[in-house]
């Protein structure tokens, strides 16, 4: 029996083993913020790697959930001269959800697909990466050392993981991102970038009836500073700027004397980031309301994923996995972000959303299609097994 179907096999053994760490996990708080909540879903990640002899590396993180190395020996690149050794599986355990959500919707299975915080987005992912670290440490078979890296603050940014992806992907032969297949199936290819920032107005208060002229609105700024960023949109480059929050005010009857609002930029092209940038730094530094002052805050940040000749043939070679495992599976572009984009970026082949099926991530309607869980866990080991097929 070849290690691929002692794998493969192994693999269709485990469902029901997934399933229940998959509880476990969406049942445990995770929330970006919580620092403790994923510590404990990092908690359970090691647990579960050393019950499969696999030794575990902890990279504490100040503010976030801790980062977790697993590591699995295997061989060699063959014949590439190419320094980079480590096949890397990432992933991030943090979710978008309140404290306490898990206890108001834990999981549930009905109708063939599992519910709950994070089921898809992407604790299905984590999972299945556990799993198929496990089959390759009982069969072996890995053309290259294997790498688990299961972060913890993807959602909001990785202000504190994005070093460590960094470091992990200069020493990267090739990184599978288990974010969620699309809900088609597909995987992703290419992702835009995007940067998330905050503007802080000053302004100066006064009644708007008794001394209006004596007030100096920072909501009034916004405004003016919202529709010339706004204007900054332009579709046929992929770029969008969206302002999804403010606030601001004092009272109805008064003018305000301060004003916060949001900005969501996405864009294609690494080029088109600084060129935007520099716009709304330009629009943040002019007073449209004479004696107003502003400050503009980067607060998150990630980078596109973008296609090279090395991740093509990466795709090919997951697609033809993913075929004998009885997957049809294209390659999609997505406007959304990932930590995908920082390994590619540092040149690291990547492809994204090799995880289990799921759809409607970060609202409460988020679902995993539970039979997409073994079938893309074996797409993902095949993979790994003809890698050398890429030319890496």
């Amino acid at each position: 029996m070849s290690t691929e179907a002692q794998i493969t096999a192994w693999l269709a053994s485990q469902k029901d083993a997934m399933l229940a760490e998959l509880a476990e996990m969406v049942n445990t708080d995770g929330g970006s913020y919580d620092k403790d909540g994923v510590d404990r879903t990092g908690t359970q990640v090691k647990r579960f790697l050393a019950s499969h002899g696999i030794p575990t590396e902890t990279l504490p993180q100040q503010k976030h959930g801790d980062c977790i190395r697993g590591i699995v020996e295997g061989g060699h690149a063959l014949g590439t001269g190419n320094q980079r050794s480590n096949i890397v599986l990432m992933g991030h355990r943090d979710t978008v959800f309140p404290k306490g959500e898990p206890e108001r919707r834990p999981f549930t299975i009905k109708g063939g697909r599992a519910y709950g915080p994070g089921v898809a987005d992407m604790k299905a992912g984590i999972v299945m990466n556990m799993f198929v670290l496990a089959a390759f440490a009982k069969f072996g078979g890995a053309p290259g050392p294997l790498v688990g890296l299961f972060t913890g603050d993807e959602e909001i940014g990785s202000p504190e993981g994005r070093p460590v992806i960094e470091a992990e992907a200069k020493n990267a032969r090739v990184v599978f991102n288990s974010e969620p297949g699309r809900a088609s199936g597909n995987v992703v290819k290419a992702r835009k970038g995007g940067v998330f920032s905050v503007v802080d107005i000053e302004g100066k208060a006064a009644h708007s009836g008794g001394n209006f002229e004596a007030g100096i609105s920072a909501i009034g700024e916004a405004a003016n500073k919202i529709v010339a960023i706004h204007a900054l949109t332009d579709l046929k480059r992929g770029i969008t700027l969206n302002v999804g929050l403010i606030q601001g005010g004092q009272s109805v009857n008064t003018t305000a004397p301060n004003c916060q609002f949001q900005i969501d930029l996405r864009y294609i092209e690494p080029a088109d980031r600084d060129e935007i940038m520099g716009k709304i730094h330009d629009i943040v530094a002019r007073a449209y309301v004479p004696g107003t002052k502003s400050v503009l805050t980067i607060k998150g940040e990630f980078l596109p994923l973008n296609p090279t000749p090395a991740s093509d043939r990466v795709f090919k070679v997951y697609q033809a996995a993913a075929a004998d495992t009885g997957l049809k599976v294209e390659g999609e572009f997505t406007g959304g972000c990932a930590d995908s984009g920082f390994t590619a970026a540092l040149g690291a082949p990547t492809l994204c959303a090799v995880g289990p099926v799921g759809g409607l991530a970060h609202s409460p309607e988020e679902y995993l299609e539970v039979e997409s869980f073994v079938p893309r866990a074996q797409a993902m080991a095949r993979a790994i097994l003809r890698i050398d097929q890429a030319g890496l």
